[in-house]
């Protein structure tokens, strides 16, 4: 028989797993307590490097169900995502996301799925790179100086230097770090 399982997990400590255990009853699904794992992680982390992941890994067998409210409570990035589908489905575990209609991703539907919110989730990332470039190309060609902004300069520090001052009242005096001030002392 199968076994049951929830994995809710939130980014930060303000934030709870609460509304993600509530929706799950309230989808009608009966989940042990024993069988809730919550984690307190950033999705950015691979659900492989996660401690509250890996000890859902070591409970769960073949047969069983995991259910995850959304997508991104299983990683950020669609790679991240499908390779921990692919990893629960070759230990012959279902996963379903409440979000995409209680959707099994391990089956042939939910792959699909998976491969279409890969694509999507590719395409704007590869338009963001775009409208990024073409930002930075028009800053460029209007003129504008990018990157940081310099907080000092060779010649200002000269200047101190020549009446006088040491090192470390330049950097009183410009509020700038030592490491700077080191690095356009002899410019």
């Amino acid at each position: 028989m199968s076994r049951t399982f929830l994995y809710a997990r939130c980014s930060t400590a303000e934030q709870h797993t609460q509304n993600q255990i509530m929706e799950v009853k309230a989808a009608g699904f009966d989940v042990q307590a024993q069988r809730v794992i919550e984690e307190t992680v950033s999705g950015s982390v691979p659900a492989s490097e996660r401690k509250g992941f890996q000890k859902l890994l070591e409970r769960m067998e073949s047969g069983d169900v995991l259910i995850v409210t959304k997508l991104d409570r299983l990683g950020r990035n669609a790679m991240d995502v499908r390779a921990t589908v692919e990893l629960l489905a070759d230990r012959g575990i279902r996963v379903h996301c409440l979000a995409l209609g209680r959707v099994d991703l391990t089956s042939a539907a939910g792959k699909m799925t998976m491969q279409v919110l890969g694509a999507v989730a590719e395409f704007e990332r590869d338009l963001l790179i775009e409208r990024t470039q073409a930002g930075l190309q028009r800053a460029k060609s209007e003129g504008k100086s990018l990157g940081r902004p310099s907080v000092a300069s060779a010649e200002q520090v000269a200047q101190l230097k020549a009446a006088g001052m040491s090192q470390s009242a330049v950097v009183t005096e410009l509020g700038i770090s030592l490491s700077t001030v080191k690095r356009l002392w002899n410019a």
